[in-house]
């Protein structure tokens, strides 16, 4: 039985790496358009480049902590020698150099590959501790659960008190030089809470279960493996899809507010002395949101199966985004109301997602007696990676296509490519999501016959 402590401390984990996964998501585009200084198809195209270079390094990390022995495991160590470097890399990527465009350009793409190395450096090993935590399913759910929660819990931290204190450091100066310095000792702020959950996750966590065989596989053999794992494919292609469906919705809803909505426009909302901004609570309503879908996603899947919720859920999320579209300015009610009702959606599936790439470990272990569980985890990371470059690259893009001017007021066909970002886009990715996952074939009543048979090899093996 896993103590709450270890919940929480792994929950610490993904609460760490949510914080800049948001920022990036959210503010990272708009903050290389409007405030380090690149055009926005420039910024698109080297998202792809670097997203996709980096998912290819995920498994590299995967296979090399699948190999990796000491005193505190095979996934723990990464937690504590790479947090550091995590947050101190995350800091440069916000930091704008005093160099022309050709220079600057080097230096995002220097410091952004370097982030998302150093990303999957630390958050492979981190997804795949889930998988030799505890051999009980319900208790891997109850893991992702936690691990969701908090993920959450520190996008809404992150996205909540970001701009303010953006903000704040910058003296609420429109200067380019100010606002150039507001976001980078905001950053640094992000960047040492971040440290500090990861240290506390690598603490606080314990990894307890052993592969059945002990003979070291080649990598050969563990590529092969993973290749002829089905439902790890499936789980991919959804995975790249619900990640596409996200990083599109988060990534413009700057824009959103910025250039349709006219949040300027607004007066400002003040709470104990602190100013927020539209976009800020729209990012972080969403995920308040996630956190009711994530404890939702619990009792949802224990009734229907995890399959019919995932399906569910992204399909009343595709319904609802389309919807979305044919919102006015003036609509801030329901657009609220339909982030929250969207956002909820949103938050079902991830803990599932996570529960299912440890079931696919089960059913490798099974199937060839090779669990791999870093190798198979590193999926989850590379349809992040995929997810995230399709979606920014299509968001740079498009901007370009539709004739954004960053710091400019918008033409009528840009206001309409922006709404179609948080609208019809998403929901064509969410449908595919359903898609892939109706073929998804590891069900409740396969997973119970899955885990009889490797206990009983476990305890076979124990004996003998």
């Amino acid at each position: 039985m896993i103590k709450l402590t270890e919940k929480i401390g792994y929950g610490f984990g993904d609460m760490a790496s949510s914080m800049f996964w948001k920022l990036f998501g959210a503010y990272l585009m708009i903050f290389y358009t409007d405030v380090f200084g690149l055009p926005a198809a420039m910024v698109g195209t080297m998202f792809l480049i670097t997203r996709i270079w980096d998912s290819f390094f995920d498994p590299i990390v995967g296979v090399v902590a699948d190999r990796t022995s000491s005193r505190w495991g095979k996934f723990r160590p990464y937690l504590l020698y790479l947090a550091i470097p995590f947050a101190l890399i995350g800091v440069l990527t916000f930091y704008t150099p005093p160099f022309g465009n050709i220079g600057k350009l080097i230096y995002a793409y220097f410091t952004y590959s370097l982030m998302m190395m150093v990303y999957s450096g630390i958050n492979v090993p981190y997804a795949s501790l889930l998988g030799v935590m505890s051999p009980d399913p319900s208790e891997r759910n109850t893991l992702s659960t936690y691990r969701m929660m908090f993920a959450y819990l520190g996008s809404f931290i992150a996205l909540l008190l970001f701009m303010p204190m953006v903000n704040a450091f910058n003296g609420h100066s429109q200067l380019l030089a100010d606002q150039q310095k507001g976001w980078f000792m905001a950053v640094i702020v992000i960047a040492v809470m971040c440290a500090l959950l990861f240290l506390g996750c690598f603490a606080w966590t314990r990894e307890r279960v052993k592969p059945i065989k002990d003979k070291k596989t080649s990598l050969k053999e563990d590529v092969r493996d993973l290749f002829h794992n089905k439902p790890w494919w499936i789980l991919f292609g959804a995975g790249v899809a619900t990640l596409v469906f996200n990083s599109i919705r988060d990534g413009a809803a700057v824009y959103y507010f910025k250039y349709f909505v006219v949040e300027e426009e607004y007066p400002t909302i003040s709470l104990m002395g602190v100013s927020f901004v539209l976009s800020g609570l729209y990012l972080s309503v969403g995920q308040i949101a996630n956190i009711i879908g994530v404890v939702f996603a619990a009792p949802m899947s224990n009734k229907i199966g995890k399959k019919r919720t995932f399906a569910y859920s992204m399909l009343l999320a595709s319904v609802l985004s389309i919807i979305f579209f044919w919102l006015d300015k003036g609509d801030m009610v329901l657009i609220f109301i339909f982030q929250c009702l969207i956002s909820i959606c949103a938050g079902c599936i991830f803990p599932l997602l996570w529960s299912m790439y440890a079931d696919c470990a089960d059913y490798s272990e099974l199937k060839t007696g090779n669990r791999a569980t870093g190798l198979i985890f590193s999926a989850s990371s590379m349809s992040q990676k995929f997810g995230w470059a399709i979606g920014t690259a299509i968001t740079g893009w498009l901007l370009s296509f539709f004739g954004f001017q960053a710091n400019a007021i918008q033409s009528l066909e840009t206001i309409n490519g922006i709404k179609m970002f948080l609208s019809l886009l998403p929901a064509v990715a969410a449908f595919i999501s359903v898609i892939f996952i109706v073929f998804y074939p590891l069900g409740e009543s396969k997973m119970k016959d899955i885990m009889e048979q490797l206990n009983l090899k476990r305890t076979i093996k124990n004996e003998a």
